[in-house]
């Protein structure tokens, strides 16, 4: 650690000092919760790829509409169903002056299928990524897919001389609390460069001034500043110590709207918050069940589901920014549709029955697992449910921790939760994200890998392919519709609300939000007061 520590100094320390274009900012922002590395392929987590997105690029990216447009790639055309043939932008370099080429990809998609690796799903349909020359390269999928693009957009190109200098060839284990280089340090195309990084305190961006797109931003530093405390962050902001906070507190929402010098931004999420089962184990790991596991009992989680009063949580917890749900994905994600976005009704007394039916009159104990700086109101959320599952004589032990560890704990496939809170974006704004990633079965490769519960129906692994490949629209949306009602009657998860994102800035600050949830800097100005 002592010596990752030592060579994070060392690299920030040798970035060359640029004069600041006129009128440059320095924009100064606060979170309730770190970036956990700044490896790009560290964690299939909103937060941290919004973030890395800033230092990293992709061959492809989405604009302020969320449409695809190019980045690395400037063009790209399919020879066949089965081949996505891209042409490299040229003149690119990394920012120690390394010129970007095919070769940085081909490593790139070996890097991000190795273990370690979060992002994985990325190029779960790619059968070969290969080099046709310096500013060429084929991507063949193993059957037609029509997303291929979207999946695109969060796999941000590393450098293979950089990564191979610095013993950095894989990403590290994030479930193990595994360092490399690339978890300090980070050596990117992007808008901005990587400056110093104190964990769970600061860190800082600089400008990259040999960026290759023309930047709209006008910030020559950007400082990250980790503020766990909702009233210390609120205070910042309105005091002028920050420019912006990412995380806004729902109680405070409108004392910050009321106050001078300061707004709200606030705009719909495509994150859906749910609550997973452990349903592999033959005995949970925290319950007092002892010799068996409730949740395989389609009946248990139909009680736990049933039980929990999302209008409740959505009244009184999130202060009425959340929209309740019934699916895995929600409105602005392809695959969405209203008629399917139903729940099992509340139900208390239909829920102690099935309990006594499924053999637990008396209910039983069992830890739900949650994070308590990652969400809106994560904390709130869980602490809410406690009391609700308590009702139908379910005892929950909330165990409610920071992000860093509660990642590592909860995610597959070291998993060691029995019930536990979960968030997810997906990626590619479509639904086959969700189903690919958090119900398909794991199949020890990518398929799954969020799965973090051992959810496992045949039905669904096989529509899971299906829809990969489909490209009619009617009868994928067919199959998408199904694979929500399965989730649904059989209670595999319970789907809770997507939350509004709600940030708050000077009045002298513009930024772009988009439902995605990312904070891109190319897009920020800080204009003089």
């Amino acid at each position: 650690m002592r010596r990752l520590a030592l060579a994070a100094a060392l690299f920030c320390g040798t970035a060359l000092a640029v004069p600041a274009p006129a009128g440059a900012q320095v924009f100064r922002w606060a979170n309730d919760g770190d970036v956990n590395s700044m490896d790009p392929y560290g964690r299939n987590e909103t937060f941290l790829l919004s973030f890395n997105a800033n230092i990293y690029e992709p061959l492809v990216r989405r604009n302020v509409k969320m449409e695809v447009e190019p980045a690395l790639a400037e063009r790209w055309e399919q020879p066949s169903p089965t081949v996505w043939r891209f042409h490299l932008r040229r003149g690119v370099t990394f920012t120690d002056g390394t010129p970007f080429t095919a070769e940085d990809v081909v490593f790139s998609a070996q890097r991000v299928r190795a273990q370690g690796s979060n992002l994985q799903a990325v190029l779960a349909s790619v059968k070969e990524v290969r080099k046709v020359d310096d500013a060429t390269v084929e991507i063949e999928t193993a059957a037609p897919n029509p997303i291929l693009l979207q999946e695109l957009t969060t796999w941000g190109i590393m450098s293979k001389a950089w990564s191979e200098k610095n013993n950095a060839t894989r990403p590290a284990d994030l479930t193990t609390r595994e360092e490399n280089f690339a978890t300090r340090n980070a050596m990117g195309t992007g808008p901005f460069r990587l400056v110093s990084r104190e964990p769970d305190r600061k860190t800082v961006l600089e400008r990259n001034p040999g960026w290759w797109d023309k930047p709209t931003h006008n910030l020559e530093r950007v400082e990250l500043n980790i503020i766990a405390n909702d009233a210390t962050r609120v205070a910042a902001l309105l005091s002028g110590e920050v420019d912006f906070i990412y995380t806004v507190p729902p109680q405070d929402v409108t004392r910050i709207g009321n106050s001078q010098g300061v707004r709200i931004i606030q705009g719909p999420e495509l994150r859906t918050i749910y609550f997973g089962f452990d349903q592999l184990r033959p005995e949970l790991l925290k319950s007092d069940v002892k010799g068996k596991n409730p949740f395989q009992d389609i009946r248990v989680r139909r009680a736990l589901y049933q039980a929990i009063d999302i209008n409740a949580i959505q009244r009184t917890v999130m202060r009425g920014q959340s929209k309740p749900t019934g699916l895995l994905w929600g409105p602005g994600v392809n695959g969405y549709q209203a008629a399917d976005d139903t729940r099992l009704p509340l139900d208390v007394e239909g829920a102690k029955k099935l309990l006594a039916e499924a053999g637990y009159p008396n209910g039983f104990g069992v830890t739900l697992d949650c994070p308590n700086d990652r969400y809106v109101n994560d904390e709130g959320i869980c602490t809410a449910a406690v009391s609700m599952l308590a009702r139908i004589g379910v005892r929950v032990t909330l165990n409610a921790q920071t992000r860093a560890r509660f990642f590592a704990e909860v995610n597959a496939p070291r998993f060691s939760t029995s019930f536990y809170m979960l968030g997810w974006t997906p990626a590619t704004g479509d639904a086959h994200n969700s189903i690919y990633n958090l119900i398909a079965s794991r199949d020890g490769k990518a398929r799954g890998i969020f799965n973090n519960g051992g959810v496992s129906n045949p039905r669904i692994d096989e529509l899971s392919d299906l829809i990969a490949v489909e490209t009619d629209a009617a009868k994928r949306q067919a199959m998408i519709s199904e694979v929500g009602k399965i989730v649904r009657e059989e209670a595999l998860y319970i789907p809770l609300h997507q939350q509004q994102i709600v940030w708050a800035a000077r009045s002298n600050v513009e930024v772009v939000q988009t439902a995605d949830n990312y904070i891109q800097m190319r897009h920020v100005r800080v204009n003089a007061r």
